[in-house]
């Protein structure tokens, strides 16, 4: 109402209750559909199955998952059942919760409840390692006039034409910044690079604590 529409364009379900079968989610969502109250379905970090189960009864428009260089888990099947399903996935996070800006970001700062305080990855000794992991890359991107976040961007979206990525910021410079990641184009050989520096599973700490997994399905 406050934003003036008549539908939500695209109906997450986010997250998923698992004790309750996706068909029976499926069906309502497409009540929904049918009463013109949204016009599209989509879901948040589910697992490949149930995206191919929720399919087998009407299509889904998007899946949204963390994905990123240091969040890799997509790549255990779920992107490859998007592609043949013809479903988007939505790629959140991709600058790794702030960890691929220009400037690493500073644990000691973090304002009361921000998510990454409890962050496995944002703690001792995980956090000075991923930044030492992460610095060569940053090198990388500066020494061809790229910021990091826009290359760690560009990189989601050379992962498939299905992929589109949605970082997150408050600032109207981070956002002129982020939106030159789609004129980056790397080359076989600079992805190649950006492998050796970055390979899977690089990243030291589980991407969320034990608390932060509630609704997540996970796989692979």
């Amino acid at each position: 109402e406050r934003l003036g529409r008549s539908r939500v364009e695209l109906f997450y379900i986010h997250r998923r209750e698992a004790a309750r079968p996706v068909e029976e989610v499926m069906e309502t969502l497409v009540g929904f559909l049918e009463e013109g109250l949204i016009g599209g379905i989509g879901f948040s970090e589910i697992a490949p199955d149930t995206l191919r189960r929720a399919c087998a009864v009407h299509p889904v428009a998007a899946v949204q998952s963390e994905y990123s260089l240091w969040t890799r888990d997509p790549e255990a099947g779920m992107l490859e059942a998007c592609e043949a399903l013809g479903v988007t996935f939505v790629a959140f996070s991709p600058v790794g919760r702030g960890i691929f800006a220009d400037a690493f970001p500073d644990p000691a700062g973090f304002a009361r409840g921000d998510f990454r305080t409890n962050n496995p990855r944002f703690s001792e000794p995980n956090y000075s390692a991923n930044k030492a992991a992460i610095a060569p890359f940053r090198d990388w991107a500066r020494a061809r006039g790229w910021s990091t976040a826009a290359a760690a961007v560009a990189w989601t979206l050379h992962r498939g034409d299905h992929v589109l990525p949605i970082p997150g910021t408050r600032s109207a410079a981070h956002i002129r910044d982020l939106a030159q990641a789609a004129e980056i184009s790397f080359t076989p050989d600079e992805m190649s690079e950006i492998a050796q520096m970055l390979p899977k599973g690089f990243a030291m700490g589980e991407r969320y604590s034990e608390a932060q997994w509630v609704g997540i399905e996970r796989y692979g």
